[in-house]
């Protein structure tokens, strides 16, 4: 599952992800899909409004100047350095999931706000990707991303990384300072007992490893603690693993993210 076009319709209006670079006064033709989008089911016509965003921060108020057969063109008229960015910079490194799992976490997972999604090929994953087919699923996933950017006002898109093997990637040296947590249902600490400055000391960068349908192998928990990850639970209940990451997620931002905010737009 998951959306592949970058596009939504809020209660502001339809809202793209157009390539960069974007220039205000700028006369841009629209990506085959976004165009047949935004003519074919949104019905737009020329004199309609829109907004654009192109990944590297702010968003560009548009509008149709040119429409011909499927080739829509928009004129930017205006920026606005609109951002709505989690303060914490967020990593998930989530082992593969079957399909449609993968798909939704990616989705849900940019919604709540992460940096970054790093795919992991664990001992108890069920699907492994290598080669042509991981660089063909990472880019489906990437499609996903610019979709949930699209539709939760984000522009600033999140990366999402090559799979590649846990043990090889909890090997690597960690840069800089930086809060890891690991999922784990025998874990004695939660993440409410977990003490904020340890985040301050971090610069707001953490990074939450989730297992795959099986979790982590005792091997791969053992590296994980030697990488300096921390065990955390997630109360009492053993979470299915595209719950166990989003309900982190949530509950990461409401503790230290940006999901303590008196007014949202929810």
């Amino acid at each position: 599952m998951g959306q592949r076009n970058s596009y939504n319709t809020t209660v502001n209006g339809p809202r793209f992800f157009c390539p960069p670079p974007l220039v205000v006064g700028a006369q841009v033709e629209l990506p085959q899909q976004v165009a047949q989008h935004a003519l074919k089911v949104l019905r737009l016509r020329r004199g309609d409004g829109m907004t654009l965003f192109d990944g590297t921060g702010g968003e560009y108020d548009a509008r149709i100047v040119g429409v011909a057969g499927s080739q829509l063109v928009v004129e930017l008229h205006g920026w606005l350095p609109r951002e709505r960015e989690s303060p914490l910079a967020v990593t998930l490194i989530q082992a593969l999931q079957v399909g449609a799992k993968m798909d939704l976490t990616v989705q849900k997972a940019v919604e709540l706000g992460v940096a970054r999604i790093v795919p992991v090929v664990s001992q108890r994953s069920v699907v492994a990707l290598a080669g042509e087919r991981a660089a063909r699923r990472v880019e489906h996933w990437r499609a996903i991303v610019l979709a949930a950017c699209a539709q939760c006002g984000r522009n600033r898109v999140p990366e999402v990384a090559l799979p590649e093997r846990l043990d090889v990637w909890l090997a690597r040296p960690v840069d800089g300072d930086i809060q890891r947590l690991v999922l784990s249902p025998r874990a004695t600490c939660s993440l409410a007992m977990l003490p904020s400055p340890a985040l301050a000391r971090a610069g707001g960068r953490l990074e939450l490893l989730v297992g795959a349908e099986g979790g982590l192998a005792p091997e791969e928990s053992k590296l994980a603690e030697i990488a300096g990850f921390i065990s955390v639970r997630l109360g009492p209940r053993i979470l299915r693993t595209e719950t166990a990451g989003l309900a982190a997620l949530a509950a990461i931002q409401f503790l230290w993210g940006d999901l303590k905010e008196e007014t949202t737009d929810v």
